[in-house]
């Protein structure tokens, strides 16, 4: 049976800031609220891709950003920088980092949570923890400050998997779930901020031509 996905984004106004290019690749921010990528739906058709598609000619992604969650994000210009580009992710050696403010106040001041990620049948798309069939996910997290009236943390997560809504779905897993988020939040962490409380804030990676490490930066909106 085919999955439906009836979720339909609100026009995004925000443009999308350019934070380094070259004849390779281009690194953006993306504001929160666009995706990454245009869905099936035709009334979905604005993203990331769809815009910067009509000034590149054969640019793709590299990798996604959630709809909800901003910050930087990595696209290739041809398919050999796309090719190298993945290969990295594959392998690992593309570091990123994320701010986050999540409800109540951690207990530890840093740590490392490791909950498996697996499908959720039937709860599109959603995903779940899962002992049995989930795949290995990693986060190490770490407290940058607690903040009162009400209680919240902002942290500092460094993601050492790439699983889909990995960064969501363990705030969720240890008690403290993301502010704003739609998923896998309550009605209370939902109302407390008028977006997903998820910022890439940065990465790092080998060029696919010069192989010199680079480290792009976006600073956090919240």
């Amino acid at each position: 049976m085919s999955v439906v996905d009836n979720f339909i984004a609100p026009q995004c106004h925000q443009k999308i800031e350019y934070l380094f290019q070259d004849e390779h690749l281009l690194v953006i921010n993306k504001p929160s609220g666009l995706l990454s990528l245009s869905g099936k739906n035709p009334l979905n058709k604005d993203s990331v891709h769809f815009r910067l598609a009509e000034k590149y000619s054969g640019i793709t992604l590299v990798h996604r950003l959630d709809f909800g969650t901003s910050g930087v994000m990595v696209l290739a210009k041809h398919k050999t920088a796309n090719a190298i580009l993945t290969k990295q992710f594959q392998d690992k050696s593309i570091d990123k980092q994320y701010i986050s403010i999540l409800d109540g106040h951690l207990l530890n001041d840093k740590g490392q949570i490791e909950l498996p990620i697996a499908k959720d049948p039937g709860n599109f798309p959603r995903l779940k923890i899962c002992n049995q069939t989930g795949k290995v996910a990693t986060t190490h997290y770490q407290v940058i400050e607690r903040l009162n009236h009400p209680e919240r943390t902002r942290v500092l997560f460094t993601p050492l998997t790439g699983r889909t809504h990995q960064l969501r779905i363990h705030s969720q897993g240890i008690g403290h779930p993301i502010l704003g988020c739609d998923l896998y939040g309550s009605t209370k962490t939902r109302s407390l901020a008028p977006r997903l409380l998820l910022h890439a804030s940065q990465i790092c990676f080998n060029h696919p031509t010069s192989h010199q490490r680079i480290t792009l930066a976006s600073p956090s909106p919240f």
